[in-house]
């Protein structure tokens, strides 16, 4: 019986290829938005799953609170993790992991490598398979290193790399470790992400660890045994804490923050929205909030296929009204129309998702680029994966045919037979799935407009400062670095290609001091006298540093208008900062205009400048000129080589690196583009149909209305307003939502555009252009049909 039916289903699809070609369309592009969504979100869901231990592995947070601010660290300090294994017997394992970048040699040819140092039992708590080696002793010779097998291909052109020797510069010397393991590349959905790792004894022997309790700069790790329970071991590690920092606490004066531990599952690492700053050995980060949204587009997309085939097929029901009835009058019953109807939405939607999975296969490339994943064929061949593509399949099918197939088999013989209903002219549900699914597509129009220019505002926001033609490299950290800054500055501010030099100590570090309202967090950086007029910062108060006042370096100085608004200062030059933790007392000369050194996404910080000959200067800022850059920085790599010939030459442009931090939002305008165009497409694929069938409806009306003397033009507008009021309903309905979502999603960034009302004329207009050329070349068709002909009887 089953087969009886499919056979007449098969044969109704093929006397109608058109629907049949218009809905396989849709169906197949929805779903292929869906299968390439599931497949980023069973990744996103199954980042770290891997990992044995992953349900009593925890990392240590830390909240720092004050009566200013609360901030979340995912940092702590060397000493943390062994005193509270030593304390709290719940914990059966800890990891300490810090990154730090190395200069490397093979052969004559010198690399750059970011290394990770971490505790012996790195490879027996994270289940990284090693290729060659023990997990338990592989880090257990403080001159050894392990390396992953694309590092070793790179150095040792084999993974047979045991035993061999590679050459890292610590210090101003070249040191050798030998190769104990070898580690397959860590998955692409594990937030451990490393190339090489060394023992952390290395940095004990070296004495380059603390014992400070209030240092924040590492990840530290907890395993806890099998029955122990995370919530109650938090606790004891803020009682652990308060016993032990006491006495380094009490060394501060009106010390009033609050510092309390925490532990955070390892599986809520890689969706953490509170420190997104994932490092030392930690990367891959993500929001829920991606994924969201990719699923809503998704099922957007889908559902405007749908609406498309139940408008289609409920259209199509007038030229199969006298079927039905035929059918109706020979015997068969209602049961058996629904039935065969449910089969041919089944046949177009099996037929489609073959399509949509060939769709899949070839755009899973670009949408890895488009969202920075890995995702393979390999995704597809998952049990659970197929089950939900089945279910998939079961739901689109239903969905699309379920509506259709109760309205077409319950026409009555005698009308279908003897009078024929304009169901496609009287149907409310049609034109409200019309306005439904267009509405939908504005939403995504608005959306991308928005996210395009947020974009744009981001990356053409004036800095504060000038990064155009601004070149940066490192001298290299330690004595080597600052040995030969003032000669190669020298050096440098000869070449006829720059014109200016600075220095810099190359980060932004945080800090605390005494102001006279008391204790205050700000950022701190050492830099030279050239560097505001380098970068192009304007002063606003006071003075810059000058070699005309030689008390500079060790007494004063130049902070930011953040700086000065958070001290609450009126007048801020001659104001004192008290550094007691290094029994240092610096004066303001001068206040500069705020300057984003950190992304837009960030507010900026209160930050302070200082010359402090403590503070070692070893990155270089070059102003270069317009014109010849490419030899410039030939002539600067000369210089560099000539005084540090053990290091690479690595260079960067702010200009480039400012860009850089927005490349989630760069992909976020294109995947949203994407799938405006793809949801306005779907869309019109729906309404070309349903204007052909709407005009094959009123042949005979528009051929009576030509005799009567109606223009081609004026039964083409004729044919196009109804539609085109259908498109002016969506939009209105589509504008409020837009402006919520668009403005909730704006709330994210400090420095945000105000969203303008040409937003929604531009997408409003490109709606009714879209729908006017889609249903105005059927329309016009329609219109240039000889009366003669459309006035023949059946």
């Amino acid at each position: 019986m089953i087969k009886n039916y499919l056979k007449i289903a098969v044969r109704s699809l093929m006397r109608n290829k058109v629907f049949s070609f218009i809905n396989i369309a849709g169906l197949s592009l929805g779903l292929t938005c869906c299968m390439l969504i599931v497949l980023y979100i069973k990744d996103e869901v199954s980042f770290d799953r891997f990992q044995a231990h992953k349900d009593q592995l925890f990392r240590i947070k830390v909240t720092l609170s004050d009566s200013r601010e609360t901030r979340t660290l995912g940092s702590t300090n060397a000493i943390h993790g062994p005193s509270f294994k030593a304390e709290i017997p719940e914990i059966k394992e800890i990891v300490r992991a810090q990154s730090n970048t190395f200069v490397t040699r093979k052969g004559n040819e010198l690399l750059s490598e970011d290394v990770l140092f971490a505790d012996n039992n790195f490879f027996t708590v994270f289940s990284i398979p090693l290729v060659a080696g023990d997990p338990g002793t592989v880090l257990s010779n403080v001159n050894s290193i392990v390396l992953t097998e694309e590092i070793a291909e790179k150095y040792f052109n084999t993974t047979d790399a045991v035993g061999k020797t590679m050459e890292l510069k610590i210090g101003d010397t070249f040191e050798k470790l030998v190769v104990s393991g070898v580690a397959k590349k860590c998955p692409q959905n594990s937030s451990v992400q490393f190339g090489a790792v060394i023992p952390f004894e290395l940095q004990v022997v070296r004495g380059w660890t603390d014992k400070d309790w209030l240092g924040f700069y590492m990840n530290t790790f907890v395993l806890l045994h099998d029955k122990a329970s995370y919530q109650a071991v938090i606790p004891k590690l803020n009682q652990v804490f308060k016993s032990k920092s006491a006495e380094e606490i009490s060394k501060i004066k009106d010390f009033d923050q609050k510092i309390n531990f925490s532990l955070q599952p390892f599986l809520e690492i890689h969706l953490d929205s509170e420190v997104s700053d994932l490092r030392n050995g930690l990367g891959r980060g993500s929001s829920a909030i991606y994924s969201y949204i990719l699923s809503g587009i998704a099922i957007f997309i889908l559902l405007i296929a749908c609406i498309n085939f139940v408008n289609l097929t409920v259209a199509r029901s007038l030229k199969r009204a006298k079927e039905i009835g035929i059918r109706k009058v020979v015997g068969s019953q209602r049961k058996q129309l629904i039935y065969q109807f449910l089969g041919e939405s089944f046949i177009l939607s099996f037929v489609a998702f073959v399509f949509a999975i060939v769709l899949t296969l070839a755009v899973l490339p670009t949408f890895n680029e488009l969202a920075n994943k890995q995702l393979a064929l390999s995704y597809l061949l998952d049990s659970k994966l197929v089950s939900g593509y089945f279910a998939l399949f079961l739901v689109t099918g239903a969905v699309a045919g379920f509506y259709p197939a109760l309205v077409l088999s319950g026409f009555s013989p005698a009308q279908t037979l003897y009078n024929r209903t304009r169901l496609t002219q009287k149907n409310y549900l049609t034109k409200g799935l019309v306005v439904f699914q267009f509405a939908l597509s504005v939403c995504l129009v608005i959306g991308t407009i928005v996210i395009y220019s947020q974009f744009k505002y981001l990356t053409n926001k004036d800095l504060g400062y000038n990064d155009k033609n601004l070149m940066s490299f490192s001298l290299g950290r330690g004595q080597s670095g600052e040995k030969y800054l003032a000669v190669v500055k020298e050096e440098l501010e000869s070449i006829a290609g720059i014109e200016e030099v600075a220095a810099f100590n190359g980060n932004y570090n945080g800090t605390l001091a005494n102001i006279e309202t008391g204790k205050m967090n700000f950022g701190y950086i050492g830099v030279d006298d050239n560097f505001l007029k380098t970068l192009g910062i304007s002063v606003v108060r006071g003075r810059n540093f000058s070699k005309s006042f030689p008390s500079d370096p060790v007494q004063s100085a130049v902070v930011n208008e953040a700086f000065v608004k958070k001290a609450g200062w009126q007048n801020p030059v001659g104001k004192q900062i008290n550094f007691e933790w290094k029994n240092q007392k610096l004066t303001v000369i001068g206040v500069v205009k705020n300057y984003h050194y950190a992304s837009l996404k960030d507010t900026i910080q209160p930050l302070l400048m200082t010359q402090d000959p403590n503070y070692g200067l070893s990155t270089l800022f070059l102003k270069l000129s317009n014109g010849n850059t490419v030899e410039t920085v030939k002539t600067v790599e000369k210089i560099f080589r000539k005084y540090v010939p053990f290091m690479p030459f690595e260079y960067q442009f702010e200009d480039a690196k400012n860009l850089k931090r927005y490349e989630s939002e760069a992909k976020w305008k294109e995947m949203i583009t994407l799938a405006a165009m793809l949801s306005i497409f779907v869309s019109c694929i729906g309404l070309f149909g349903l204007a052909t069938f709407n005009a094959e409806t009123r042949v005979k009306e528009i051929g009576i209305r030509k005799v009567l003397g109606a223009s081609a033009a004026s039964i083409a507008a004729l044919l196009s307003s109804d539609f085109i009021k259908l498109v002016l309903v969506a939009i209105v309905l589509a504008l409020p939502f837009s402006y919520y979502a668009a403005d909730t999603w704006l709330q994210d960034f400090p420095y945000r555009i105000v969203i303008s009302w040409w937003y929604f004329a531009v997408a409003a207009l490109l709606a009714i252009t879209v729908a006017l050329l889609t249903v105005g070349y059927q329309s016009i068709r329609t219109a240039l049909i000889n009366p003669v002909e459309s006035l023949k009887n059946e």
